[in-house]
């Protein structure tokens, strides 16, 4: 659709797609992707480990249309991996894309980590290996509930936003609050260093509620039958496969649950529904902070949403100040 793929250097364009689970946000990305000459940048939290493929809505790559996606399969199941890390790892792909005159088009639903990418994280203290190591263990011992009690009665703020089986994010906040001696929250409060030399166009997809409910169960239905058990059984025979951290996800929680004889298939299902149904609310109270989002009632697969979110960005995109270059200069 536009073949003016590099703008003045401060005015590069960034689109990002965002809204609910099931809302069609990967597909609607590829088609922005292939119109205005973009490369898709993931933002899902899961999505960025290799072998999390079924369980976390990962796009097939038949279905990428030939569009190079990043940030996807980037780490092993048992690594560590941050919003710092992901930033990182953000800003060299913006980077890389800029400098090759692509569109970056970020695509996702972990708030928490287009919040990084887009406004920086705080400069908190450095991880302790030892520290994170005593409260994985109390964890261990104690549960993690234990941990998020903990942490409600040192910073409630972060007690009330991180969810009390977010282990990980849990032990992050402790971390903070032990070693720089105030809450967690606080420290978010202060001064960040955002991205520069972007302008910033969100796209969000906004369902009717009941429709969205509907896609999601039978999306979950899908994710059973596709082999998302089979997934968790590859991923708890591996070494140390109990400690897996994305085991814990929305999804793998519940099909984990299974393969460990605690419930039965039919409710590992009916709860992983539930789940994802609530999450998606909650995913949407999060993106209706998010500023400057421009908002489209319906799913990324609807041709008519489609139709509108390409004319709205190829209206915003073609007034940006820019030099004309053809696809085969920028490559």
């Amino acid at each position: 659709m536009v073949d003016t793929l590099i703008t003045a250097a401060d005015t590069h364009p960034l689109v990002v797609v965002l809204g609910p689970t099931a809302a069609g946000k990967s597909g609607l990305a590829v088609r922005i992707a292939a119109a205005f000459g973009g490369e898709i940048i993931n933002f899902d939290s899961v999505q960025v480990y290799r072998g999390f493929d079924v369980g976390s809505g990962k796009l097939p790559p038949a279905e990428r249309g030939g569009i190079p996606h990043h940030l996807i399969d980037l780490v092993e199941p048992n690594a560590t991996f941050t919003a710092g890390d992901y930033r990182i790892e953000g800003l060299r792909v913006l980077e890389s894309l800029r400098r090759r005159g692509k569109v970056p088009v970020l695509v996702g639903g972990s708030g928490l980590y287009l919040r990084a990418l887009l406004l920086g994280l705080f400069s908190g203290p450095r991880r302790s290996q030892e520290l994170r190591g005593r409260l994985g263990e109390l964890a261990g011992r104690r549960g993690r509930e234990f941990l998020h009690r903990m942490l409600l009665r040192k910073d409630p703020a972060s007690a009330l936003r991180i969810q009390p089986r977010d282990t990980q994010k849990i032990i992050r906040a402790l971390e903070v609050c032990f070693l720089a001696r105030q809450p967690f929250s606080t420290l978010l409060g202060q001064g960040r260093e955002g991205l520069d030399g972007f302008q910033v166009f969100k796209v969000g997809l906004n369902p009717h509620r009941a429709e969205l409910y509907k896609r999601i169960d039978a999306r979950t239905q899908q994710m059973y039958a596709k082999g998302l058990v089979d997934e968790v059984r590859i991923m708890l025979a591996r070494p140390h496969g109990t400690r897996i951290a994305p085991l814990e996800a929305l999804g793998y929680r519940q099909a984990r649950a299974f393969v460990e004889g605690q419930i039965s298939l039919d409710d590992a299902l009916r709860n992983t529904q539930l789940a994802t149904r609530q999450y998606a609310k909650r995913q949407l109270t999060w993106f209706r902070k998010e500023p400057d989002v421009r908002w489209f009632q319906g799913f990324g697969s609807d041709p008519g949403v489609e139709g509108q979110v390409l004319e709205w960005l190829q209206s915003v995109l073609s007034a940006l100040p820019r030099r004309l270059l053809s696809a085969s200069s920028s490559n």
